[in-house]
């Protein structure tokens, strides 16, 4: 009786975090993982990684500025390439990844964890409708490459 109580909470615990965490994807290769009631976190995808090569220098935004999605938040240079970052959505830059001015090859060993770029506070929640999920995010990718 006990084990069938515990799995029903645990069930319900995860429905509850599916609804209110989610990373979604620009076309511009950009991340953003927005949990409800939190500052949402910012970085550029795997895809974006890759095709830089070799991360070097990453300019960050000023903490306090307010950014509007599809705005450049971020100058990233590579041994490659130079490429701006674009904000997937409009707020308050909370907290930048200053982990990044020393050390910005983070990006390419782990871009979505170790290698984000800032925490935002939303100001329209609601333009995150008009991005990708993780599935079509993959789909976008694969046929940008035929």
């Amino acid at each position: 009786m006990l084990s069938r109580f515990a799995s029903k909470t645990l069930v319900s615990a995860r429905a509850l975090s599916a609804r209110s965490f989610a990373t979604y994807f620009s076309k511009d290769h950009e991340w953003i993982e927005y949990t409800a009631g939190k500052p949402a976190v910012v970085g550029i995808t795997d895809y974006a990684q890759h095709s830089l090569g070799d991360i070097v220098y990453i300019e960050l935004p000023e903490v306090n500025s307010t950014i509007n999605a599809g705005d450049s938040f971020s100058s990233v240079e590579s041994v490659k390439a130079a490429s701006d970052a674009f904000c997937p959505a409009s707020g308050k830059v909370l907290e930048v990844n200053t982990a990044l001015s020393e050390t910005p090859s983070l990006v390419n060993e782990s871009p979505m964890e170790k290698g984000w770029f800032m925490k935002l506070e939303l100001s329209n929640p609601d333009e995150l409708k008009d991005l990708m999920d993780k599935a079509a995010y993959d789909k976008f990718c694969k046929e940008a490459e035929h």
